[in-house]
């Protein structure tokens, strides 16, 4: 599956954009706690809704079925996340629900596990969340500026509070680490 044409540089400005507008720069950490505030979404834990067991018993059933979900009630958006997962994880699974807000993203697809149907969004639409959630954690200002600085992929995920696999993937799937290490060794 490939996204639309022009879909990474937009959500690049796009990232950017929501970074000035919060008095951000380009190369800061984003909160997504503040992001969502800032969006009028309200973030609550699963544990806040429902027993920690129940929410154990779904992970032992199946891990990482549940990471996040978003809701609208009464005119309002909340993002549910998953208290099992860690603080950059769920950095990631905040950034992706608010990139399905950002993106107007309609639940159109009905599903159903255990007999029980539920609606989600077309695998496209989830392929551009991911994406643009890890462009909101993660712009490509602030990946040169990383790479510049020599940082890995651990000390990115650490300085920006995200996953390794979310430094990494960003890291790679923008090019920086070619376009830095040819600056490096022409600069050399």
């Amino acid at each position: 599956m490939s996204l639309p044409r022009g879909f990474k540089a937009n959500a690049e400005r796009e990232a950017l954009r929501l970074r000035a507008e919060m008095g951000l720069r380009q190369t800061d950490a984003l909160d997504v706690n503040t992001l969502a505030t800032h969006l009028g979404v309200k973030i609550v834990s699963a544990g806040d809704l429902i027993e920690m067991s129940r929410l154990e018993e779904i992970e032992r059933i199946q891990t990482y079925s549940f990471s996040g979900a978003t809701f609208e009630i009464g005119g309002r958006q909340f993002v549910i996340t998953s208290p099992l997962r860690t603080p950059g994880r769920r950095a990631s699974d905040i950034a992706h629900e608010l990139s399905h807000i950002l993106l107007k993203h309609e639940l159109s697809e009905m599903r159903e596990i255990d007999g029980i149907p539920f609606r989600t969004c077309r695998p496209e639409e989830e392929e551009q969340a991911t994406n643009f959630g890890g462009t909101l954690l993660l712009p490509r200002p602030l990946l040169v500026s990383a790479a510049r600085q020599g940082l890995t992929h651990a000390e990115i995920a650490d300085r920006y509070q995200v996953t390794i696999e979310m430094a990494r993937f960003r890291y790679n799937s923008t090019g920086v680490g070619r376009q830095v290490g040819q600056f490096q060794r022409a600069a050399g």
